[in-house]
């Protein structure tokens, strides 16, 4: 809910800063304004990513950086190919692809999360017999399966909700 609202006012931020940018004519307020919209993403991104480094062992981090090249090299292909032959991204298939890999992450996170709370004494260790998959996030214990199985759902009734949706929109 509070990212919501914060991604909410930003957005509101943005598109009456946009309206004043234009309405005055000015360039420079444009692009100052496209300045602050990058800086902000790639300030969280760069926060993510420092999170990131400062938890994982040195093989860890080399995976990272192993990642962050691969994923640099995939993004200036991308680039490439779609000034080169402007071709136009498939937006609804990129964004499922982009959606199910961001859920994935959530739901690794999530694991990952309890189980730090857990090491700090923070948050209770209840052992239930299930499979340790470190790699998923995924541990043998009540409360970070709780959570995990609680976003699973979460997304089951999303897609649900949008393809019951999406149906009854096309019945019209």
């Amino acid at each position: 809910m509070h990212s919501k609202t914060g991604a909410a006012q930003w957005k509101e931020f943005i598109q009456g800063s946009i309206k004043k940018a234009l309405s005055k004519g000015t360039l420079w307020g444009l692009s100052g304004l496209a300045f602050i919209a990058v800086y902000r993403e790639i300030l969280e991104t760069v926060l993510f990513y420092q999170a990131l480094w400062l938890q994982t062992s040195e093989s860890g981090q080399r995976m990272i950086f192993s990642g962050f090249l691969v994923a640099s090299g995939v993004l200036a292909l991308l680039a490439w190919l779609i000034l080169r032959y402007s071709t136009r991204l498939p937006l609804r298939q990129f964004f499922s692809v982009t959606s199910i890999f961001m859920f994935v992450l959530a739901v690794v996170f999530a694991g990952k999360g309890v189980a730090a709370l857990q090491e700090a004494g923070k948050l209770s260790v209840n052992i239930v017999n299930f499979p340790r998959i470190d790699l998923l996030g995924i541990y043998p214990n009540l409360e970070g399966l709780g959570v995990q199985l609680a976003l699973v759902l979460m997304a089951v009734l999303l897609l649900w909700k949008g393809n019951h949706g999406r149906d009854s929109l096309s019945r019209r």
